[in-house]
């Protein structure tokens, strides 16, 4: 056995409503990353498929093949297989530790282990986060099965957002929604926003404790977040990922009466109108399409609902960056862009700055 197996691994996930992922990381040297990739389609046992990378050697390894995967326990063991034939034999030893990326857990603010009690509250977050935790929750059964005695660590979308004020996370509503059913501001992409935090701290000289800084997670789903002394003190996702930007097929911000007004003009049930905020606004909604490299193209031939939708998500940036620059008294340090728009886009960073001297 070689020293990278001696040392031991941490095997992390991700699970989807249709898919998991995975990476491995090696204790020795200091958590290199080893292979990773993703099983997709889950459920549907015809075409889903395991799709799986290493890069760690002086050359890139990729594997694809077809695997009738039922549900996400079939989908470890998959994976399980996978990692034995072209890892390592003994995988189900060398893993000392399993990580799951979680999107909503409430109040936790931290990464924790996942005893009977955390896996509780992230069962009544379910109802906050449906598309998402359930499906985490599934990925944890799937790996306690398969991991039976190691340790399980959850990380949470929603933690680095706890050090938001109270003034900041309530809303305008009767307290008993917040006492009794858990109704206030969380915040999402909290991974993303908190490791954008650190590596710009490094890059500008500081320690994360000294940056006060605007973070803009910018892809499919968008948020912002105000982070004051390192730490999130305002953000644009809410009780749920639906609040804030418009987004590639979710609406954002929009008077709460909206649908009510449409609920009752169109007869539509409350899980109609959700498919509809979730699913066909944003971008979608606006211009017929969800994905802003297809808006910016068809801006350039002259389609108007492309360049109101363009439009729309700029301002709606701005608008968050100007606010969240009173919340932070306006001393600034850096705006930072991530995610597949906000990282990619040299275009959508120009026109959010174009003329808007915090950002110079």
């Amino acid at each position: 056995m070689g020293v990278l197996q001696e040392a031991g691994k941490i095997l992390v996930l991700n699970a989807g409503s249709s898919s998991l992922k995975f990476k491995l990381f090696n204790l020795a040297p200091a958590f290199a990353a080893g292979v990773g990739g993703m099983i997709d389609r889950i459920g549907d046992t015809v075409n889903s498929n395991l799709q799986a990378k290493d890069s760690s050697g002086s050359s890139t390894k990729k594997w694809t093949e077809k695997v009738p995967i039922k549900d996400h326990v079939d989908a470890m063991e998959c994976i399980m297989g996978f990692l034995g034939d072209n890892v390592s034999k003994s995988i189900h030893k060398d893993v000392m530790a399993v990580g799951h990326r979680i999107v909503h857990g409430l109040d936790i603010h931290n990464a924790v282990l996942l005893d009977d009690q955390v896996v509780e509250k992230l069962r009544v977050a379910a109802t906050l986060a449906p598309l998402h935790n359930p499906p985490g929750l599934q990925g944890i059964a799937a790996a306690q099965k398969v991991f039976s005695g190691v340790p399980q660590v959850g990380v949470f979308d929603t933690a680095f957002h706890q050090t938001m004020p109270d003034f900041a996370y309530m809303y305008g509503l009767p307290y008993e929604y917040y006492e009794k059913h858990n109704v206030r501001r969380y915040g999402f992409h909290g991974t993303s926003h908190k490791y954008l935090v650190q590596t710009a701290a490094k890059m500008l000289g500081k320690q994360p404790e000294q940056l006060n800084a605007i973070t803009c997670h910018l892809g499919n789903g968008s948020s912002i977040a105000a982070v004051k002394n390192g730490v999130s003190v305002d953000t644009s996702m809410g009780l749920t990922p639906l609040e804030g930007l418009v987004m590639g097929t979710r609406s954002g911000d929009l008077d709460p009466a909206i649908p009510l007004f449409l609920m009752n003009k169109l007869g539509v049930s409350a899980k109609d109108m959700d498919t509809i905020l979730n699913k066909k606004s944003g971008l979608l909604g606006v211009s017929g399409f969800s994905d802003l490299r297809a808006i910016i193209d068809h801006k350039a031939e002259g389609n108007d609902r492309a360049r109101l939708a363009l439009d729309m998500f700029v301002y709606r940036v701005r608008k968050y960056i100007g606010a969240y620059t009173a919340a932070l008294s306006g001393h600034i340090d850096a705006v930072i862009f991530s995610a597949g728009i906000g990282e990619n886009s040299s275009i959508i960073r120009g026109l959010i700055c174009d003329n808007f001297k915090v950002c110079l």
